[in-house]
């Protein structure tokens, strides 16, 4: 059973002695203690093997934390025009933007944000190359590995028939003509060992080309936070590289800056029977957590019973699909108890959606060193209203 397909694993941390009555419901509570941590822990593997570290906002870019981001890392990484601009706006340092499709109307303001522009294809490459070159801007072209490591095919860049980079198969000088850098993204939630994988395949057919590169760019998808993942391996690859082809290399964590870093609570609206136990819940997976369903993962439970009364949790939406999964309490459960899921921190943030109108969790910071917690932004009727017309 792959990764995502099985109970997302979830590190509790201190969030055991966290009162889940202290904020609204539901609400994303993100530990700033649990980020720093990670965020030492990014800084300490680009100080030892040289590379650069760039934090992706397509992950986590809860920008009130930007100040702290700014401690450690150099700068951000973007997926469009949007993201750019936030990240120039709250993060600052580098801004590196990649997007699968640029348009003619947008692309002078991602040349005005960016320090790297990164291209899908040679073809858009080509059509902006001269408006990058005034600006001095550096540019990047994705490159497909064609080499699948990822466990889930819609979430795997390398896929057959994959609309992500330039297949390295077709890869040649014209291809690469003022091209200053690689960007190879082909990894998901993974360890270093897919990571070499896709590097032996690489690594000979990109050798005719290093010369006429300044960077190579790894993208995102590395578990480097994670407690068993193994930072001295990356260290020395990523040293390796930068020694033998005189590169820069960048790699893009998203994931891990929030690993283990927030939680989302919910509360029980109603139970019922229909062959099991349900309970409604103000959480809904479809507007809260979109990738239960499309994953689909079954997000781990804040101390969650072995055994006693289960319960399949589902959301407040008229979306018949709109269930998280089945879940077990040591007591049945009341109406107005709260839970919370682990590991909420990344993607789910950024992926929620006002559809059947269901409101937006809040987002609190707490800090599990010194107990501060800070309500950060609630949302209301007219965050529904304002996206429709």
């Amino acid at each position: 059973m792959s990764d995502f397909m099985a109970t997302q694993a979830g590190d509790p941390g201190a969030f055991r002695s966290f009162d889940l009555h202290r904020v609204p419901s539901p609400c994303f509570v993100v530990d700033e203690a649990a980020v720093e941590r990670n965020l030492q822990i990014l800084k300490d593997v680009s100080d030892r093997s040289g590379a650069k570290v760039l934090a992706a906002l397509k992950a986590f870019s809860m920008f009130s934390l930007a100040p702290l981001v700014r401690q450690y890392l150099p700068g951000t990484c973007a997926s469009g025009i949007y993201e750019a601009r936030l990240a120039r706006e709250e993060y600052g340092g580098e801004v590196a933007t990649f997007c699968a499709g640029y348009k003619e109307a947008d692309i002078d303001e991602i040349i005005a944000l960016s320090d790297h522009v990164i291209f899908n294809s040679p073809a858009q490459k080509d059509r902006f190359l001269a408006k990058c070159r005034a600006a001095g801007v550096q540019v990047g072209l994705r490159v497909n590995p064609e080499k699948s490591v990822g466990e889930v095919a819609k979430y795997d860049p390398s896929a057959p028939c994959s609309r992500l980079g330039t297949p390295i198969s077709q890869l040649t000088s014209d291809a690469l003509n003022g091209v200053d850098g690689v960007h190879i993204h082909t990894l998901c939630e993974q360890g270093v060992d897919p990571l070499l994988r896709v590097w032996s395949a690489v690594e000979f057919k990109l050798q005719p080309y290093f010369k006429q590169l300044k960077w190579l760019n790894f993208g995102g998808g590395h578990h480097i936070t994670r407690d068993d993942y193994d930072r001295n391996v990356l260290i020395h690859l990523l040293k390796d590289i930068r020694t033998k082809y005189d590169l820069e290399v960048i790699i893009e964590p998203g994931e891990a800056v929030a690993l283990d870093a927030g939680i989302l609570i919910g509360e029980v609206l109603d139970t019922a029977q229909n062959g099991m136990n349900i309970a409604i819940t103000d959480v809904s997976a479809t507007c809260h957590m979109p990738d239960v369903i499309e994953a689909p993962y079954r997000p781990a439970l804040l101390d969650e019973a072995d055994k006693g009364h289960t319960y399949r949790l589902g959301g407040p939406s008229c979306l018949a699909g709109d269930v998280i999964g089945d879940y077990t309490w040591a007591k049945p459960l009341e109406i107005g108890q709260r839970f919370a899921f682990l590991d909420q921190a990344h993607y789910s943030m950024v992926k929620t959606n006002t559809f059947n109108g269901v409101p937006l969790p809040a987002i609190a910071l707490w800090n599990s060193a010194s107990d501060a917690l800070k309500i950060v932004k609630e949302f209301s009727y007219h965050d529904f209203k304002d996206r429709l017309s």
